[in-house]
């Protein structure tokens, strides 16, 4: 039968000892536990070496979190920790597994050291094993978390380099298109023209959609809401590159092609950009 769970001033004084013992034994049980990290075949991606200093620094913040009970210092290690190992590879799992290892270690200590005295181990084991649930609870919220932020980073730098808008000359924008459009990269496609446009004070941009293959519908009405609001903020859309099957679609699904300016390709976009923002014009005055 179970003990009575211990009152908060008596689970105090037993989560002390219990660092004491820890702190006392820390080259052993940090020596196992990198041991048992190894032969489980968590962070493969990272040397022995590495796992070692990474285990030092894991185990002294989860004894600090059982002396002080805050867990501000070991979610800070834990984004810390995450922005180094993500990059390499390291999974989810695998930090679950090493935090869940280092509870069985430490575990299994405290019995080793306690099984004389059953009531006590009970005790112990009481007081310990919340603390050791609310640090593995931290350490893997922590790393979904840090994980999550940097999977948006980089979608959103992919999204951001697969339609980049380029200022070419004052007041003139081209856009390069390539690849697949789903609706919300043409959402995002809207933003960041309109965005240009106000930054940059464009006229008119060039929206060239040579590298893309086919579109569908809602796409294709993005591109017109595209137009009409790009218009609006008083810049003129000139979209060049179309191919025959995109230009067929257009028709197909009813695309009021009155409101949009369309030129064969780039290098036509571009003069015809240029002839709107009075560049040749200039020209022919200066050398006259």
């Amino acid at each position: 039968m179970r003990t009575i769970q211990p009152s908060a001033e008596s689970t105090i004084l037993l989560l002390r000892e219990l660092v004491s013992h820890l702190r006392e034994n820390r080259t052993q049980l940090r020596e196992e536990w990198a041991r048992r990290i190894t032969e489980a075949q968590l962070l493969t991606a990272m040397t022995k070496e590495e796992i070692f200093a990474e285990a030092t620094s894991v185990y002294d913040n989860y004894v600090e979190v059982l002396e002080t009970g805050s867990v501000e210092a070991l979610q800070a290690y834990a984004r810390n920790l995450s922005e180094r190992i993500i990059p390499r590879g390291v999974e989810t799992h695998e930090v679950l597994g090493i935090v869940l290892l280092l509870r069985d270690v430490l575990a299994r200590s405290l019995f080793k050291k306690y099984q004389a005295d059953f009531d006590l181990l009970n005790r112990v084991l009481d007081a310990y094993e919340p603390a050791a649930n609310r640090i593995a609870n931290t350490v893997g919220v922590g790393f979904v978390q840090e994980r999550e932020r940097i999977i948006r980073q980089q979608q959103e730098a992919i999204r951001e380099l697969s339609t980049p808008v380029l200022q070419v000359r004052e007041r003139l924008l081209i856009l390069p298109m390539i690849g697949v459009i789903d609706s919300q990269r043409a959402r995002q496609l809207t933003e960041q023209v309109l965005r240009g446009i106000r930054t940059n004070r464009a006229k008119v941009v060039v929206m060239d959609i040579t590298g893309v293959p086919a579109i569908d519908s809602n796409v294709a009405n993005h591109l017109v809401q595209t137009v009409d609001a790009s218009r609006l903020m008083g810049a003129t859309v000139i979209v060049t590159g179309l191919s025959p099957e995109i230009a067929q679609t257009l028709v197909t699904i009813g695309v009021d092609l009155s409101k949009m300016n369309t030129v064969g390709d780039l290098q036509g976009g571009i003069e015809e950009a240029e002839r709107l923002l009075g560049y040749k014009v200039q020209a022919e005055q200066i050398s006259g």
